[in-house]
């Protein structure tokens, strides 16, 4: 986990934007995207989520709205299991206790928010369409990989997110267990997005403002 977070924390060289740029630029995985539904009736949709398998299964009732990949917590910081209910949604939520430092004049510096050197601004990385579940526990865009890598959040693909985000309401309940019984149905032949694997670095010029917010493909629905 500590390399992932040196990603969000790191600065970008400058010749990196002719290669991965503002928008984007990483190919099959910027490329990667799941089918979504919008229910009938918003209170009845229900999420379950196995760990195991990571997979999310958002249902209405017994119809599919959305099946996509995720990605959980690592041995030594789990996601926690058991029956929750959203109670928070921000789209565009950053972190509180780690981001960059502000210098002023385009200069930043990175860190722990206990560590900000005075007379900087702090502004936390970026956890875009943050749902909570239980405190400091919610689904947000980040970056996948194939095994469990997380502290404990459950990340999205940036271009699923959005759909998981309008779907899912305040109040809707979810469900996290080892294994889900749709693993061997729903989940059985869901392909994953490629392995994050190295993490790519954006500028932190980019990364404090509110274009990452931004950088999915707009939502369509089935």
């Amino acid at each position: 986990m500590k390399k992932q977070l040196l990603y969000l924390l790191g600065v970008a060289c400058a010749g990196l934007l002719s290669s991965c740029t503002q928008t984007g630029g990483l190919g099959a995985y910027d490329a990667y995207d799941r089918p979504a539904s919008k229910p009938s009736n918003p209170n009845n949709v229900r999420v379950k989520v196995s760990t195991n398998k990571q997979m999310a299964y958002v249902l209405e009732g017994n119809k599919p709205l959305l099946v996509m990949p995720v990605s959980v917590g690592k041995a030594s910081t789990p996601t926690p299991k058991g029956n929750y209910t959203i109670y928070s949604k921000q789209e565009y939520r950053r972190a509180q206790t780690h981001g960059y430092f502000d210098y002023g004049n385009g200069k930043y510096g990175q860190g722990y928010r206990r560590n900000k050197p005075a007379g900087t601004k702090f502004i936390g990385t970026p956890m875009p369409y943050w749902m909570e579940f239980k405190s400091a526990y919610g689904f947000h865009t980040g970056w996948m990989k194939d095994k469990p890598c997380t502290h404990g959040c459950i990340r999205m693909h940036h271009n699923v997110a959005p759909k998981f985000y309008e779907i899912v309401k305040t109040g809707t309940p979810v469900n996290i267990a080892y294994s889900q019984p749709e693993d061997a149905t729903l989940g059985r032949n869901v392909p994953r997005p490629p392995d994050a694997t190295p993490l790519p670095d954006f500028p932190i010029s980019y990364m404090v403002t509110n274009k990452v917010y931004k950088r999915h493909k707009s939502p369509t629905y089935q």
